[in-house]
């Protein structure tokens, strides 16, 4: 009897072993299980945007030089030594005002002598006139004293003009720069003096890919702004466009206009230029960073609702088409819908699946006209 109990005892307690061994196999492979899904898909925090239409204005963008409307570098003609100079560096000047003066006296003096054997001439023709007229002289003779006086007249004329190519004068109204000369200077032909430049009005040099050339046309309004200022804009008008495409670049060259009555903008300047073409559209729009641009195509993430069984929204990877792009955003032309939910950063992490987290305190740039945070 006390056989059997010691059996049912053993039997009882193998029993309970062999149980409990199960037990743990199948708690530890429960948890495993956990552990792994857990770690499968982990949520990732992300920003996100509920993607909505914009009323955007198609533009064609460029870049351009500006340049005076009317701008020299002003040079001697003829060899001196700079005798008087009449203005100051910086200065506003008319049209026609004295500017440089060379030495001219060996020039006065032979202008001088000139001018004594074109009087002497003169006398000779009124006297021969007269005798003439008695027939004490004959045609021929006439008309070689009136030949020598118009040859005098003339190298009188060529010297006086000899003189004046060594004053300099403004040939339009505007602002000279800094002067490349001092008194006493020996001043040689095509050498710089001065550049002199008229602001009142600029000219704005740029070029555009050749499939905008139907939608540009003078008279045209452009917007211009330099980098200088992003503050600083100014409305000018297209003013002539160029009649052949560059065969290298395929792009066309168009000349703008300015009024520039402020001085603000300076010939040489570097600026950036927007062209309105067509009429505004409505268009959905989006953060730049909020689209992935591979080879493949460009792709970016939509937020899925959390479904029964979900702790968290789940992201979904779709192929978008892109359009026009201005300041920090971007537009969509096809792939996602008006009121869709879709991620604007930490997509780098993310896979069709995984679970969101959605923190909006630090959103990116989402500026049509942005400006920089920093000067």
């Amino acid at each position: 009897m006390k056989t059997v109990k010691r059996m049912v005892v053993m039997l009882l307690l193998v029993g309970a072993l062999f149980g409990g061994v199960v037990w743990y196999q199948q708690f530890v492979a429960t948890m495993m299980q956990g552990f792994l899904a857990s770690n499968a898909n982990p949520p990732a925090t992300v920003t996100a945007l509920e993607v909505g239409h914009q009323r955007w204005q198609p533009q064609i963008s460029a870049v351009g030089t500006l340049r005076a409307i009317q701008g020299v570098e002003l040079r001697a003609e003829v060899s001196g030594i700079v005798q008087t100079i009449h203005f100051v560096s910086g200065d506003e000047v008319k049209q026609g005002q004295l500017l440089l003066e060379l030495n001219s006296a060996e020039e006065q003096a032979q202008l001088k002598a000139l001018q004594a054997s074109r009087q002497l001439a003169e006398i000779n023709v009124q006297r021969d006139r007269q005798q003439f007229k008695i027939n004490a002289i004959s045609q021929s003779q006439l008309d070689a004293a009136e030949s020598e006086l118009k040859s005098r007249r003339a190298q009188e004329e060529k010297q006086q003009a000899t003189i004046l190519k060594k004053q300099i004068r403004a040939p339009f109204a505007g602002r000279l720069g800094i002067t490349q000369v001092d008194v006493g200077q020996l001043l040689n032909p095509g050498e710089e003096i001065v550049s002199l430049q008229n602001r009142e009005r600029l000219y704005v040099d740029f070029n555009v890919p050749q499939q905008y050339m139907r939608e540009i046309h003078t008279g045209q309004q452009i917007t211009l702004r330099s980098n200088v200022d992003v503050a600083q804009r100014v409305r000018g008008e297209v003013h002539a466009i160029n009649a052949t495409v560059n065969r290298a670049t395929r792009n066309v060259r168009v000349e703008g206009v300015i009024d520039n009555h402020s001085g603000e903008w300076m010939p040489g300047m570097f600026v950036h230029l927007n062209i309105n073409r067509g009429a505004p559209q409505q268009l959905l729009t989006l953060p730049q960073t909020a689209v992935s641009y591979n080879a493949y195509g460009s792709t970016l993430f939509v937020v899925k609702s959390a479904v029964e069984g979900e702790l968290h929204p789940t992201a979904q990877q779709v192929f978008v088409e892109t359009g026009l792009q201005r300041g920090d955003q971007v537009a969509i032309l096809s792939g996602i819908e008006e009121g869709e939910q879709v991620v604007t950063s930490g997509q780098m992490k993310l896979k069709n699946g995984t679970p969101l987290i959605i923190d909006n305190r630090v959103s990116p740039a989402n500026e049509m006209a942005p400006t920089p945070q920093e000067r």
